[in-house]
């Protein structure tokens, strides 16, 4: 526990303001640091004698559009660092809400932490988050005629397009979905003693 107030109290003289908020759960720091301060911060996060976050293991996106029943009053978008620092033995989540939620923007960090490039190419995929400075943003796990971010909380299920190969022109085409969506009621069973002996 000493080194995870260590590591509170240097985050709190280093970044001081520029933090958001800064919370403690399961043994774990999690910090949000607006968009604009991003870059900035993680250069100090990965430099800082007292931070030195070597890594980066993993960046993920967040839709909060439905968060808490709906109840949710922040941004929609949000990316989630984590980081690990192995001089340290630290690790600390890093939140950054896109300010415009119609068009979610980021700053990139493939600067600070080359293998967050996949990463934030998923993100960008999967959400439409844009990070902002990146190499080679482009999809990395839907086909580049997807339509939309999968991710999303307002994604249909059943999508907006299809992907067929169609005999006539010998190729793969895409054409509007055709799923006709129903409703599919469970049987139930109401025996008295039902799997019992």
């Amino acid at each position: 526990m000493a080194t995870l107030n260590t590591l509170i109290d240097s985050l709190n003289a280093v970044f001081g303001d520029k933090l958001q908020s800064l919370k403690t759960d399961l043994n774990e720091v999690t910090v949000e640091i607006r968009a604009a301060d991003w870059l900035d911060a993680a250069l100090t996060l990965r430099d800082h004698a007292e931070f030195r976050f070597e890594a980066c293991l993993d960046v993920a996106g967040v839709d909060y559009s439905a968060y808490k029943d709906g109840i949710w009053e922040g941004q929609r978008f949000a990316a989630v660092y984590h980081l690990l620092s192995y001089a340290n033995n630290f690790r600390l989540r890093v939140r950054v809400y896109a300010p415009d939620d119609d068009f979610p923007i980021v700053p990139s960090v493939v600067d600070v932490w080359s293998g967050v490039n996949w990463f934030e190419r998923e993100a960008f995929d999967l959400y439409g988050l844009v990070f902002e400075g990146h190499p080679d943003l482009r999809r990395i796990l839907t086909d580049y005629g997807f339509v939309g971010h999968p991710f999303r909380k307002d994604f249909p299920l059943s999508g907006y397009v299809e992907m067929r190969y169609d005999p006539e022109q010998a190729r793969v085409i895409y054409q509007p979905v055709t799923i006709e969506p129903r409703e599919i009621t469970p049987r139930i069973i109401r025996e008295e003693n039902y799997g019992g002996v």
